[in-house]
């Protein structure tokens, strides 16, 4: 091939153009590249035969997907994908699902944030044939990593699925009255048994720690009559309260009058009994006196008589010759000399 000095020339030119980039000295680059590929093959080595697990995470090592062994928080070594695959799921931390509504971060945390309500989770029907809008939050834990990571899919949905289901079989067999006033804890505990009892027989290795209802109230369109109605049974249970009351304190009192009643009458009876029982006693001793002395008995029993008509009646006497003459009482004289003195 002839030679183009043209073609040197040019070559020639771009050489020189690019001579200040290079290194100095004669030889090729091929230091720097070799310390370029140095580093980037240890940090493809660090990330292709190590894996980090965080203080709440536990790691489980696949090779070819086949679980081979379980590590601790910290920094492992492993094969690389495909040989061996890592999962890390969080086998500490409580996790929380929403149902009927979508609160933000900010709100969990108590600032500020808005709260969402999904209305297709939350309406729900009665055993009643009424509906209500419910509200509740779970937390739930992993139990069994292997069993989470390999007996579900979407372990996250599959648990919000489960929640939402259960709820809706627990308010489907109560009625709406219970459920608005003090059935509150017996449904969540209700909701908790069954969402465990399910997860249990699917193996998911989920532990529910407790399902919490955030909101349950009639829907928005006549929640103002059901407030009315509730309203009207707390006065209901309030006027029975205050009537029980009443009757309890009336009652004993009652009892207290006719048992003294009672009391005075047998009383009454036994002072009547007795004061007939003396004046039958002391008729007859009159009458055994009588028979042995008929006349002097009956004089006596005159002057006592007429003692005790004219005790305290005002006296006049009146003589044979038909003048009235006045009683002058000597006791009263005698009483206001003594006095006197």
């Amino acid at each position: 091939m002839p030679w183009d000095s043209h073609s040197a020339d040019t070559a020639d030119g771009k050489q020189g153009k690019f001579r200040p980039l290079l290194p100095r000295g004669s030889g090729p680059p091929s230091a720097v590249v070799l310390l370029v590929a140095a580093v980037l093959t240890a940090l493809f080595a660090f990330y292709a035969f190590t894996f980090h697990v965080n203080p709440d995470e536990l790691g489980v090592v696949m090779r070819f997907g086949k679980v081979t062994r379980q590590e601790p928080p910290g920094l492992h070594f492993r094969m690389p994908y495909p040989i061996e695959e890592v999962r890390l799921p969080k086998v500490t931390r409580q996790n929380i699902v929403e149902v009927g509504m979508r609160t933000g971060e900010a709100t969990r945390s108590g600032g500020a944030g808005g709260v969402t309500y999904v209305r297709e989770e939350s309406l729900m029907l009665t055993a009643d044939e009424n509906i209500v809008d419910v509200n509740f939050v779970v937390y739930w834990r992993i139990q069994a990593p292997l069993k989470y990571l390999f007996s579900i899919q979407n372990p996250e949905i599959t648990v919000k699925d489960v929640a939402e289901s259960a709820m809706r079989e627990v308010v489907g067999q109560s009625n709406i009255q219970p459920l608005l006033t003090g059935a509150r804890q017996k449904t969540e505990q209700a909701v908790q048994k069954l969402m465990q009892s399910v997860f249990d027989h699917y193996g998911a290795g989920v532990r529910v720690d407790q399902v919490q209802l955030q909101k349950i109230d009639p829907p928005t369109q006549v929640i103002d009559a059901f407030r009315d109605v509730q309203a009207a049974a707390a006065d209901k249970e309030k006027l029975q309260n205050e009537a029980q009351s009443y009757a309890s304190r009336i009652v004993p009192e009652a009892r207290g009058d006719a048992e003294r009643i009672l009391q005075g009458a047998k009383g009454y009876q036994l002072e009547t009994v007795a004061e007939a029982t003396g004046q039958t006693a002391r008729f007859l001793k009159v009458q055994g006196e009588y028979t042995k002395a008929p006349d002097v008995t009956r004089t006596r029993l005159y002057l006592e008589t007429m003692e005790r008509v004219f005790g305290s009646a005002d006296k006049i006497i009146i003589d044979s010759n038909a003048r009235v003459v006045p009683f002058l009482s000597l006791g009263p004289l005698q009483k206001r000399k003594e006095g006197g003195n």
